[in-house]
């Protein structure tokens, strides 16, 4: 195969369910690569149901980075994600080898390909409070703040003006530096029906699989954990404290989940501008391939 250049990195980007993780598998086999997870979940140690880890086979099948890095009683942040990520990376390349990045969540994806770069990892949750704030607000709104702050920003757009006003706020402890590589992002979705649909079939999946003793686990020992209050746990704790039915948590985990996909996909449009391909599209894997071997050819 042709000698990859040293700044080539894929990001598989998506929804939950859609697929990612056997998408990632394939592309690594064929084209020499390593896998380097982009979930903020994943990294952690003692949980893996709820978190949708790639199985122990596929792990074996395929180097991954980033996955059970901390322990459930730590964080983890878009900093620690941007530098551990850039290292998983360099040592890749180092090794002439694919770097493919796989996950679902946008801010740190985003946080990577732009060199969003915080100074700290403390200042997460404000941070993502101040993004949620800002997509309340219209166009208008934005950019009036904008004005108000006396921000300026070249050919301005929603994504970008949200992008400043978060580094204004940030300023003291931001390091903002263009990323060395060159990133491929391929975005991977379908109809919504069909997501939902999928979506419902793996939270069944992972209540089969032992998913509730996860939950358990975590209610009884780490309760107030950061992983503790991600989709697919967070439902379960009024079920242990005899506040619900299992059913109805079961039933929240779904929604919940379906709800974050949508929230998923319209940061990756809005924030990232990804194109999206339909995993069910007849001519699929002939889309991923096609742009995978432009870009790694210099033909995109």
């Amino acid at each position: 195969m042709k000698k990859l250049r040293d700044n080539k990195v894929i990001i598989i980007a998506g929804p939950t369910a859609i697929g990612k993780t056997a998408l990632s598998i394939a592309l690594a086999e064929k084209y020499n690569g390593e896998i380097i997870n982009g979930d903020s979940q994943q990294v952690y140690r003692e949980v893996h149901i709820g978190t949708a880890k790639a199985t122990k086979a596929e792990q074996e099948a395929v180097r991954h980075h980033l996955i059970d890095i901390r322990g459930v009683s730590e964080t983890f942040s878009a900093f620690d994600f941007v530098t551990a990520a850039n290292e998983a990376i360099a040592d890749i390349l180092s090794r002439d080898k694919l770097p493919i990045i796989v996950g679902g969540t946008g801010l740190y994806l985003q946080s990577l390909i732009e060199g969003f770069h915080l100074g700290g990892s403390n200042n997460h949750e404000e941070m993502q409070a101040l993004r949620q704030e800002l997509d309340l607000l219209t166009d208008e709104a934005i950019y009036s703040q904008l004005a108000k702050e006396e921000i300026e920003v070249a050919q301005v757009n929603r994504r970008r003006a949200i992008r400043a006003l978060e580094l204004s706020r940030f300023s003291n402890q931001a390091e903002n530096k263009k990323s060395d590589y060159s990133f491929l992002v391929i975005g991977l979705n379908t109809e919504r029906t069909r997501l939902y649909e999928r979506i419902n079939q793996r939270v069944d999946m992972m209540m089969t699989a032992g998913l509730l003793s996860e939950a358990k686990f975590l209610y009884d020992a780490f309760s107030d954990a950061q992983v503790s209050r991600a989709i697919g746990y967070k439902e379960f704790f009024p079920y242990f404290a005899g506040q619900d039915t299992l059913a109805t948590a079961v039933e929240l985990v779904k929604r919940n989940s379906r709800r974050y996909s949508k929230r998923q996909i319209t940061w990756f449009k809005n924030r990232m501008n990804v194109s999206f391909i339909d995993v069910f599209s007849d001519h699929f894997e002939a889309d991923v391939t096609g742009k995978v071997e432009r870009f790694l050819n210099d033909k995109n």
